[in-house]
């Protein structure tokens, strides 16, 4: 569904992409992560043909976003980080306007309407006036605006932007349903937990660069993330501090009253082999266990200056 080559954009002197690549299939759900200024947005910019690369190809279902804009508009459904709304709209009427905008005939609106209002849970808001709607609501109805022409691609930077709890959680399911529907999504969001459970793939960009692409595991196993494992002994804890601190990977040990806490620079095999070395060594363990590294202890990671990827 898309196919990013080369792609660059530069302002004056400044590079906001630098070279891009990026493929999406159709029927997946990509998370676009990355600081503010990163590129994530001048990307989605140019996929939803409102802005021309400097330099690089990107194709939206085949089409070339600079040379088809008009093909690619009718296959994409765009929600920028900032979008705005007609106040004094009704919402059946907001979505009216853009149904016909698109030349979607007025019956079929008739019918059309009804349901992407069920779909983003605004039924019973459908004669409410636009500026009466909390931004939770005004988020739900700008995505059903760019479902008005059912595009096979949405683009959505950051649509839980401003949302309290409650509101994105409903933002959450209501993409889990599009992906459902075999909807292409490539959404942006700075709540990385939250987009972790909703993408089939995240892609890391900074300073216009991707630099880790692949889902939350992958890029986890990829990375030299230390972990932190927590041990608790039945008895010899001062022994088994030092046996420990003579181990290889243990780069810093802390005790206290959980336990023994450790920062362990291996992977599996090397904590497989750290249990198994303190039960040969008679050490009672009650409990030996890892903490989990969430997608924002990753996306930190990856961030320092790429120095996490292998």
């Amino acid at each position: 569904m898309i196919e990013i080559t080369g792609l660059r954009k530069t302002f004056g002197s400044f590079q906001a992409l630098k070279s891009i690549d990026l493929t999406i299939p159709k029927g997946t759900v990509f998370g676009f992560v990355g600081p503010n200024g990163a590129g994530k947005s001048t990307t989605m910019s140019i996929l939803a043909t409102l802005m021309i690369p400097t330099a690089g190809v990107a194709k939206v279902d085949g089409y070339d976003v600079t040379k088809y804009p008009n093909e690619v508009r009718k296959r994409i459904g765009y929600m920028p980080d900032f979008f705005g709304v007609y106040d004094q709209f009704k919402a059946t009427e907001y979505l009216h306007f853009y149904g016909a905008s698109y030349g979607i005939p007025k019956h079929e609106r008739e019918q059309l309407i009804p349901q992407l209002l069920q779909l983003v849970n605004l039924s019973d808001k459908k004669d409410a006036y636009v500026d009466t709607l909390s931004r939770g609501m005004k988020q739900r109805l700008c995505l059903a605006r760019c479902l008005v022409h059912d595009p096979e691609l949405l683009i959505l930077d950051e649509p839980a932007s401003g949302l309290d709890p409650r509101a994105r959680i409903e933002m959450r399911e209501i993409l889990r349903e599009l992906k459902n529907m075999g909807k292409t999504i490539i959404i942006s969001s700075h709540i990385l937990p939250e987009l972790a459970e909703m993408v089939d793939e995240i892609g890391v960009i900074e300073h216009g660069e991707m630099i880790a692409r692949g889902n939350v595991a992958d890029i986890q196993n990829r990375l030299r993330v230390k972990r932190f494992l927590h041990i608790r002994l039945l008895e010899r804890e001062d022994e088994a501090e030092s046996y420990l601190g003579d181990q290889p990977f243990v780069h810093h040990l802390l005790r206290d009253e959980r336990g023994i806490q450790i920062h362990f620079g291996g992977g599996d095999e090397e904590q497989s082999t750290l249990l198994h070395n303190l039960v040969a060594g008679g050490f009672k363990l009650v409990s030996f266990s890892e903490a989990q590294t969430n997608l924002e202890d990753v996306f930190l990671e990856i961030t320092r200056g790429g120095e996490g990827l292998q």
